[in-house]
């Protein structure tokens, strides 16, 4: 819980890492996930780098195995996921890997192209056989259809397509035959007319199934032609058209007995095809469910492989090129773990002389890291969307943990809306391990990466329903009203006590339509309901009115109490950093400003609350009057809350009035006061002491080796302590900036707060609006015919509670509930300027298989 209040400590190391044994230390750090490395090659090209070459093997070898994927899921070959993830592959088998997979995956060109040309073959021979079999039927149909010419003996009796015919005529006929897209006909039929200007005859009829496409896969509908021409001018045309149209054109035979062997031939080479296509198709199926067993492990390892070299390509060598210098950010509650890490991969290379690192100190501000669970992490996320928190200053998570749901919960207060979301939250909780569930659509896993913050917001809208006594809009009496009706009647009292308080009696009860108890009679109010509000609020005429003036008050007191714990957090931010000046000169005053104002506030209307009762209640005065009233300063005197007044609001002003002067001039002033008295301020108050000259301690570890070659680098890493220019106007001009934004939002931020009363009165009335133009109808039907229509009206009146109450209303009081915590409550003393520790972990990887697929 101490690293979720704040930021771990981090510190910066320097690893030492043999050339031999850098690429298993690296393995073994990646396993563990324990540092951040920083980029010493900030100024190289990144093609410029040393291990540039081994990250364009990794990628070339992550498109072989994206290529075996994408042919894998084509054959419909199940992937096997592994639940646990590989280790890098040694240095000595990455050689032999990139052997095997190259091999792979020249064998499968081979054959997936082999099986295409098959296939395409195939298929052609298919077409030719569907177009042998439809222009058979070609000369029936021309001789009913075409006309007789005077030049052309008859053709009743001899075939169109007899060449000898022809003969007789002394022209010189050609065919062309295929097939066509049944979209391509019309067009090309008009080609046909306008360039070949009649000369032709085209002939056509649709084919009876769709067939395959050899060229795209595509099954579609084709039209067999026919086209008759004479002279071999038009002949070329009509060819040149045909492959303007994409045809499939096939020789057309000149005979019965041609047609008759060519058919033959074709069913013998069809089953052929079949046969060897089948054999190819199983042997590239074996092939590639041997592929698929490995193929996971292989992914994983390529990537892990990947992920190392771009590691050391952020490492610098020595002047030697024997060694690699790297400088991690690593939590210093996880240094054992780093040196067992490198003596885990010195030991798997074999080297003589072991890798190892030496912390070194720095100036610069580490990154922060928050580990979290899968309880805290969603309200981590909250926190994090804001703004990553600076190095070890207080964490907002750990409190928005309760204070996030419960002002959620105060926008969406009912029971019964609560209890279903707790439901649907407690279903994702119980099925979280449920592979589905963390690989479904966005929407679906949004939901699932926020279940345990939706549990806490529906159990807090439970409590806040149980609070406001409401549940769909109704009430619920589970205790007993605390008001007695009957005690109202004349009857129930003496003469005396009649004629002292309005009562009732049966003309009352006849002629009015609405009726009021008054309190102050005896044994009217019989005390206050155990738990939340009173039920019998619920059938009063000014309910509204009472439940506003309620939530109007809750909903300050609730604002005011957030934005002086904001305040109060600060303190804490001030005493780690060691600047308790700013505590005296900044968060005193601020308290001191917001306490006397609006801390007042609270004050007289919980006062009013503890005693002015039922009695009294009609000479309490108003709090809106005496509020204002503290800052005008009336002329005539009024009677007040309490004995005093008068004496204790001025009070109250004069420290308000002179915690505004010091909030605006005591900070800078001291500064400059510290200033004058100390020829380098800064140095005292930095976390950090930068010594690392020359590193000449760890240089003596390497053999003393000389520095010249890496002296460029070690200059830019040299941090010495130097004095800040101290600038008294822009010091003044942040803290007034800053002094004022307070001020003002003081006000402004306990206005915002009324977002509470607002957003619960606004989901109360749409509640009672939907049950009163549903179930109330469906209710009111009387017993024959009023079963059959509930059943419908309470579907969709649950329809509309889920959509329109729990996820309108309820996305609309998230947002509302963000913006109370980003702007009211961590502007107080969360700066969120920091930089997230992304850890070298391979669990930050990939393992999806769609990942891989190009």
């Amino acid at each position: 819980m101490g690293s979720l209040f704040r930021s771990e400590t981090m510190c910066l190391a320097q690893l030492f890492l043999q050339s031999g044994t850098a690429y298993e230390c690296l393995s073994a750090l990646g396993e563990k996930g324990l540092v951040q490395f920083r980029d010493l090659n900030q100024n190289v090209s990144s093609f410029q780098r040393k291990f540039v070459g081994e990250v364009k093997r990794c990628e070339e070898l992550e498109r072989i195995l994206a290529y075996l994927v994408q042919e894998i899921n084509r054959a419909d070959i199940p992937l096997p996921e592994g639940e646990t993830s590989p280790l890098a592959p040694p240095l000595k088998q990455v050689l032999e890997m990139q052997e095997q997979l190259q091999k792979l995956e020249v064998e499968l060109r081979e054959v997936t192209k082999n099986k295409e040309k098959l296939r395409k073959n195939l298929l052609e021979l298919i077409e030719y056989t569907h177009m042998l079999r439809v222009t058979k039927t070609f000369v029936k149909r021309n001789v009913e259809f075409e006309p007789t010419y005077e030049e052309f003996p008859p053709l009743e009796s001899d075939s169109l397509l007899d060449y000898s015919c022809m003969q007789r005529l002394g022209a010189k006929l050609g065919f062309v035959s295929g097939l066509i897209n049944q979209g391509k006909v019309e067009a090309f039929e008009k080609m046909l007319w306008r360039v070949c200007k009649g000369y032709t005859i085209v002939t056509y009829a649709e084919l009876d199934e769709p067939l395959e496409d050899p060229e795209t896969g595509q099954v579609i509908k084709w039209y067999v032609f026919l086209i008759s021409f004479w002279g071999e001018q038009i002949g070329h045309k009509v060819k040149k058209i045909c492959d303007c149209y994409h045809c499939h054109v096939y020789p057309y035979p000149n005979t019965a007995e041609e047609r008759r062997e060519i058919q033959e031939g074709l069913n013998t080479r069809i089953q052929d095809l079949y046969t060897v296509l089948h054999k190819t198709e199983d042997y590239l199926r074996q092939v590639l469910c041997k592929a698929a067993e490995s193929v996971y492990s292989r992914v994983i390892q390529v990537k892990k492989m990947k992920a190392i070299y771009h590691m050391l390509n952020m490492c610098s060598f020595d002047v030697t090129n024997k060694c690699l210098i790297a400088e991690v950010w690593c939590p210093q509650a996880e240094l054992h773990e780093l040196r067992r890490a490198l003596e885990e991969g010195s030991r798997e290379s074999g080297a003589t002389i072991p890798s190892f690192m030496n912390t070194i100190p720095t100036k610069e501000t580490p990154p922060t890291l928050i580990r979290t669970n899968k309880f805290t992490e969603g309200f981590q996320n909250i926190v994090d969307a804001y703004g990553v928190g600076s190095y070890r200053e207080v964490n907002p998570a750990l409190f928005t943990i309760i204070t996030f749901p419960f002002l959620f919960a105060v926008m969406f207060g009912d029971l019964g809306h609560g209890f279903v979301m707790f439901l649907f939250a407690l279903l994702l909780v119980l099925n979280e391990d449920h592979p589905r569930l963390s690989q479904s659509q966005e929407i679906i896993r949004m939901f699932f990466n926020g279940r345990y913050i939706l549990l806490l917001m529906g159990l807090f809208s439970v409590y806040t329903g149980l609070i406001y006594n409401d549940c769909f809009s109704k009430s619920v009496n589970l205790f007993g009203s605390g008001w007695n009706v009957s005690a109202m009647y004349s009857s129930s009292h003496s003469p005396a006590e009649q004629k002292k308080m309005v009562l009732w009696n049966d003309s009352v009860v006849r002629h009015n339509r609405v009726l009021q108890l008054d309190p102050s009679v005896p044994g009217v109010f019989r005390g206050p309901y155990p738990l939340g509000i009173d039920p019998i609020w619920n059938l009063a005429t000014n309910r509204l009115t009472f439940l506003n003036s309620f939530k109007m008050k809750m909903s300050v007191i609730l604002g005011i109490i957030h934005m002086t714990f904001g305040v109060i957090l600060g303190i804490f931010n001030h005493l780690h950093f060691r600047k308790k000046f700013n505590i005296y000169l900044v968060s005193i005053p601020e308290l001191l400003f917001m306490l006397c104002m609006f801390g007042y506030l609270i004050f007289m209307i919980v006062y009013k609350w503890l005693v002015y009762s039922a009695e009294t209640s009609r000479v309490a005065p108003s709090i809106l009057i005496e509020f204002i009233n503290m800052f005008l300063f009336p002329a005539s005197e009024t009677s007040g809350l309490y004995p005093g007044q008068e004496h204790v609001q001025r009070l109250l002003l004069v420290v308000t009035a002179l915690s505004v002067p010091v909030l605006f001039l005591g900070k800078p002033l001291f500064l400059w006061w510290l200033h004058n008295g100390r020829s380098c301020f800064g140095v005292s108050r930095s976390g950090y002491t930068l010594i690392r000259k020359d590193s000449e301690e760890e240089v003596s570890l390497l053999g003393s080796q000389d520095i010249e070659e890496g002296s460029n680098q070690m200059e830019d890493g040299r941090r010495e302590v130097t004095c800040e220019e101290f600038n008294f106007g822009e010091i003044l001009m942040t803290q007034v900036i800053h002094s004022i934004e307070y001020c003002l939002g003081c006000i402004s931020n306990t206005a915002s707060y009324l977002r509470l009363w607002a957003l619960s009165l606004a989901h109360a009335q749409l509640s009672d609006v939907l049950w009163a133009m549903l179930m109330r109808v469906g209710l009111r039907v009387d017993t024959v015919y009023g079963v059959f229509l509930l059943l419908p009206v309470i579907a969709l009146f649950a329809v509309l509670t889920i959509f329109i109450l729990l996820i309108m209303e309820g996305l609309s009081a998230f947002l509302h509930a963000i913006r109370l915590h980003w702007v009211e409550f961590q502007n107080k003393f969360y700066i969120g300027a920091g930089t997230k520790f992304v850890p070298f972990s391979f669990r930050l990887l990939s393992s999806k298989f769609s990942d891989n697929v190009a």
